[in-house]
């Protein structure tokens, strides 16, 4: 089964093919691939994927109540539009990609949508539930969690490598978005990200959780807007925002300015924070796991993180994203009618 993964994020996007013989273990070198930096060039890309293809997974952000891969029909497709509102960065454009794989590959190739957000299914309401009004949850307003694809072949391969699968693991998604899972037995149990992709760790230009009382004080006595807003939290803050440079953190490990000195501390002190409340939720934990472009490539960062969490004696892994690989995993067991 010749799968092609479409992995759009905010600002780039990654394609993997692949030709399944049968049940997928772990990732293989694929048949084609390629990251293309801007949207524009996604058509003129997708037109040399060497075909024919049996199926097109995409990544989706954010689902609504949409939680378990699925193909997209109109109506899958109306609820992802509907959700492009709390994950404006990237639902947006994965309607387009699907537009853009249906014109390239006609309407009888299957396009299977596998969710950012399906990993978290198994979070109990005391981490999902917001403690404002309980009307909230009827609105659907709660927490989700997002990288799930992320987190979940994460915690897969650590079982692996630990050669159990009875592990308390927190799992350390940092790339330009960034987000932590507790994982118990393998299945999420908390995780830093929200009702939308804004919550939690500070992040390359989004600021992650912050007292919500500024946002109604920028409101009422400096006149900002609700999309002024929007923008400066998810565009205009976090490593960004501080150190008025990058939002890479490559750029800012390299630079000497005092702010981006400030930037790093404040990323690495809130990391270490909300790792800390994760080995909270999980009772202790068997190991740190470092993904995404930051956790894989920043050593200092890991230091500081290892130094920190001695005292648990944790053992810590860096282990590669494979999020397209995990979309093509997701989209063979669902055509082949796999239960997991």
């Amino acid at each position: 089964m010749k799968i092609l993964a479409i992995n759009g994020g905010s600002s780039s996007v990654k394609c993997r093919l692949d030709d399944l013989p049968g049940a997928p273990s772990e990732p293989t070198p694929p048949l084609w691939q390629a990251n293309i930096e801007g949207h524009d060039k996604l058509e003129s890309t997708l037109r040399s994927v060497p075909g024919p293809i049996d199926a097109v997974a995409h990544r989706i952000v954010h689902g609504g109540t949409y939680r378990s891969t699925t193909e997209i029909t109109p109506e899958v497709r109306a609820a992802i539009a509907r959700e492009a509102e709390v994950a404006p960065a990237h639902n947006k454009f994965e309607l387009g990609t699907i537009d853009v794989a249906q014109s390239v590959f006609g309407t009888t190739v299957p396009q299977i949508a596998v969710f950012d957000t399906a990993f978290h299914v198994t979070l109990e309401p005391p981490a999902y539930v917001y403690p404002g009004p309980y009307e909230w949850l009827d609105l659907g307003i709660r927490r989700y969690g997002f990288h799930g694809l992320s987190h979940q072949y994460s915690s897969r391969r650590a079982a692996e490598l630990l050669s159990s699968e009875s592990l308390r693991l927190i799992v350390c998604h940092l790339g330009n978005g960034a987000s932590l899972c507790a994982i118990r037995d393998g299945k999420s149990v908390d995780t830093t990200m929200g009702f939308t992709p804004l919550e939690g760790l500070m992040m390359g230009t989004r600021s992650g959780s912050i007292d919500p009382a500024i946002l109604i004080y920028l409101m009422r006595h400096r006149g900002y807007s609700a999309d002024q807003l929007d923008q400066i939290l998810n565009q205009k803050s976090g490593l960004l925002g501080v150190s008025g440079i990058s939002s890479d953190m490559r750029d800012i490990l390299k630079s000497d300015a005092p702010r981006a000195k400030l930037a790093f501390e404040i990323y690495a002190h809130r990391l270490c924070r909300e790792i800390g409340a994760m080995a909270g939720v999980l009772g202790g934990a068997d190991a740190i796991v470092f993904t995404g472009g930051v956790g894989e490539n920043c050593a200092p960062l890991r230091e500081i993180v290892e130094k920190r969490f001695a005292f648990l004696h944790v053992k810590t892994l860096v282990i590669h994203a494979e999020e397209e690989w995990e979309m093509v995993r997701e989209c063979y067991l669902l055509l082949k009618g796999v239960t997991q």
